[in-house]
């Protein structure tokens, strides 16, 4: 008999080794079958096999622990415990009686914080020990006194599976036989102070929707080959136009119903395709659990939200995007996680996952709570993560979010409210070592597949690889593109002549850098309006500037990206509670013309080498007019390596200028590819026709055309 401490322990689910206590247990006298089983009125051991009873086990004492002796038994003997409650009677398997869940190698590699796939070990895996079918379980939970699964397989009764602790590690396991798909499922986790918490699985692969905070039981999505054809349309050379789409609220069904992930794939997907966008990026579909967040506070980062359906949806998903030849881009968020009592803040109790000190582990901002990078457990964490979402659901790439405030100790803080690192700088060099870590983990397991870097700052090296001191991302976002552009086409264009250098200074360090030019989500949010909104003028010159705003984007080097509605130019502000207002399409031409005019701007970028193939070198761009201030008139050469090139030439007010030279490289007829005052546009109407280069020379060029320029318009020709 177990002394009475230990019982009492076990009954308050305050035991530190309950396969000390429960289970088989062998003696000079035999067999020793202890079960914990609370609610039980009997409990006997039959055999496994046979169902032949073996022993009939006594309760100790008024506690809910059962304990027999089963004499003469083998060395390994399979059993199971047949058990009378109130009202009936069930056979049940101890899950004291199996081994170890994990080996001593994956225990090793965990605790060293270098398994590549901690994915396959930790959280809730579907099992079969010894012929029984269950689940193991596995958590990591260094400064726990007792860990338990709890489910609705065991009442939520943290005294049913409490769990094993493998020492060194700091990983709880055990493997629970009869727990099956779609069971729900936490862990209750006794801290070193005695608070009893309540956790969701950091590993589960699926969970309930909110306000539910369970897991639920899924199996391990199975590897996915990168499809022929994605490494070459995710390379730096290849045209990359993306539409970054919010899953909730793209379009609704009912009026107010989210669409599920194959709904999705059967609408979104060949909206997109037909609109000639090469990848769709999604905002973060890690589960989270307010709406609000956008999913950029998630708690659940190896779960596809429930929200639009199981992971095997999700899967379908990907899929039919990569039917259709589109990529997929996951938004994913290592730099931060909400602190809800059931996510990852004081997981054990303790900060494990977050910095301790709130002046390195909180964001003001956000008031969410800071990875430890310092914490190999915790890189390895989210280095797993990154390949898991690239192997597991064959995505094409990760736009990794906020990247400048994992960068820097002093991000958005004050004086005195940080703390430098071990050098006296401002630079989080433990984030920094896990961004290459990722990045390399990535280019190595996973060739093919891109990172994206939102970086906002001139940290040196973001798209440099990880051995040349680089952080090893394929693209950043050109984050002071965006500002200067846009800043300049808010302006009256009156006044355009006083902020030229705005559109002339970033092409002084445009090639540092592979870089993606984003109108993204962040941009119409928060007062700032909408991307027709934030033109001036009165409507059409908005919508005439709006279509030079986007030609101008596609003309210039850098890989695309254009926030969902803005194809269409939704005139209100996007409100993530409601779909994209497309009673806009029915009604007004000048919709239906912005719409018709991005499909052509994507397809002229993907079919024009010259528009993508050299966007990340210095050789795929010339200045042809940069200086003509007072007519606020831009044009330059695209050119690919083929030597074949694009000349785009915008006239950023509202003003015709009629018979404009501008230099041209080569002599001949040449076309114009695409016009955005064409009438199909919504424009006016000015056009150019065929028109043959003369042979005077203009603007450092042999030969020059003189052309009208439309009004707020944008011109792209080719030689014929």
């Amino acid at each position: 008999m177990l002394p009475e401490a230990e019982v009492r322990a076990l009954m308050r689910a305050e035991h530190g080794d309950p396969f000390a206590a429960l289970g088989p247990h062998r003696t000079s006298e035999g067999l020793w079958v202890r079960a914990l089983l609370p609610g039980a009125r009997q409990v006997a051991v039959v055999h496994a096999g046979s169902g032949d009873p073996l022993a009939l086990l006594t309760r100790q004492g008024d506690s809910d622990l059962f304990a027999g002796l089963v004499p003469a038994a083998p060395a390994r003997l399979g059993y199971r415990l047949n058990v009378r409650w109130e009202k009936h009677s069930t056979e049940l398997e101890d899950p004291y009686r199996f081994p170890p869940v994990l080996g001593d190698t994956d225990v090793w590699l965990l605790a060293e914080g270098t398994h590549l796939r901690p994915w396959e070990r930790l959280g809730a895996h579907l099992r079969e020990f010894e012929g029984v079918r269950g689940v193991a379980f596995a958590v990591w939970a260094p400064n726990a006194r007792r860990v338990s699964v709890v489910g609705d397989f065991n009442n939520w009764d943290g005294r049913r599976h409490m769990m094993r602790l493998r020492r060194g590690s700091g990983v709880w396991e055990i493997f629970a036989p009869h727990v099956a798909a779609g069971d729900s499922y936490e862990f209750e986790i006794l801290s070193a102070q005695g608070e009893v918490l309540r956790k969701a699985d950091p590993f589960a692969f699926s969970a309930r929707l909110r306000p539910d905070t369970a897991c639920v039981v899924q199996p391990l999505p199975p590897p996915v080959k990168l499809p022929a054809g994605r490494a070459a349309a995710n390379a730096r050379g290849a045209p990359i136009s993306i539409y970054e789409v919010h899953l909730g609220s793209w379009r609704r069904k009912n009026g107010h119903e989210w669409l599920d992930y194959r709904e999705l794939a059967a609408t979104l997907v060949p909206y997109a395709r037909d609109l000639g966008f090469t990848h769709l990026e999604l905002l973060p579909v890690s589960e989270h659990p307010f709406d609000g967040s956008w999913g950029y506070q998630p708690i659940g980062l190896y779960a596809p939200t429930s929200r639009f359906g199981s992971p095997a949806d999700f899967r379908f998903f990907v899929q039919a995007a990569h039917e259709a030849g589109l990529g997929v881009i996951l938004d994913w968020v290592p730099a931060h996680f909400p602190a809800d009592a059931h996510g990852l803040a004081r997981f054990d109790g303790t900060a494990l996952y977050e910095y301790a000190d709130p002046r390195e582990g909180f964001h003001n901002d956000w008031q969410t709570l800071i990875f430890n990078f310092a914490r190999r457990e915790v890189r390895n964490y989210l280095v797993g993560n990154a390949l898991y979402w690239l192997e597991r659901y064959g995505v094409d790439g990760l736009r990794v979010d906020a990247v400048a405030s994992m960068l820097y100790r002093d991000y958005s803080r004050k004086d005195g409210e940080w703390v430098p690192n071990v050098h006296g700088g401002r630079e989080n060099l433990e984030a920094i070592d896990f961004l290459r870590r990722m990045n390399h983990v990535v280019g190595v397991e996973r060739p093919g597949t891109i990172t994206i870097a939102e970086e906002s700052t001139s940290f040196p090296g973001v798209t440099r690889p990880p051995e040349d001191g680089g952080l090893g991302f394929h693209y950043k976002w050109n984050m002071g593109w965006m500002n200067d552009t846009l800043a300049y086409a808010g302006v009256d264009p009156i006044h355009r002549k006083h902020h030229h250098q705005k559109v002339t200074f970033g092409l002084m360090y445009a090639h540092t850098e592979n870089f993606m030019l984003p109108f993204s989500h962040d941009e119409v949010v928060h007062g700032k309006g909408s991307m027709i909104g934030r033109m001036p003028g009165d409507t059409w010159q908005k919508f005439a500037g709006l279509r030079n705003l986007y030609a101008y984007q596609w003309a210039y080097p850098g890989k695309k990206l254009l926030f969902m509605g803005g194809e269409f130019a939704q005139v209100a502000e996007w409100n993530a509670d409601r779909s994209l207002d497309w009673h806009l399409l029915e009604h007004d031409g000048s919709h239906q013309g912005m719409r018709r005019l991005v499909r052509d701007l994507n397809n002229v970028y993907r079919h024009f080498p010259a528009l993508h193939e050299l966007d990340c070198e210095p050789g795929g761009f010339q200045w042809l007019v940069h200086d003509d201030v007072a007519q606020s008139v831009f044009a330059f050469v695209r050119r690919a390596r083929d030597g074949s090139f694009v000349v785009a030439v915008c006239n950023f007010t509202p003003i015709p200028r009629k018979g404009y030279r501008l230099g041209v490289p080569a002599e001949g007829e040449y076309r114009e590819l695409l016009n955005t005052d064409a009438v199909v546009y919504g424009g006016s109407g000015v056009e150019n026709g065929l028109l043959d280069s003369e042979p005077v020379s203009w603007h450092g060029m042999p030969q020059s055309l003189v052309m009208d320029l439309p009004p707020l318009a944008t011109l792209m020709w080719v030689p014929l």
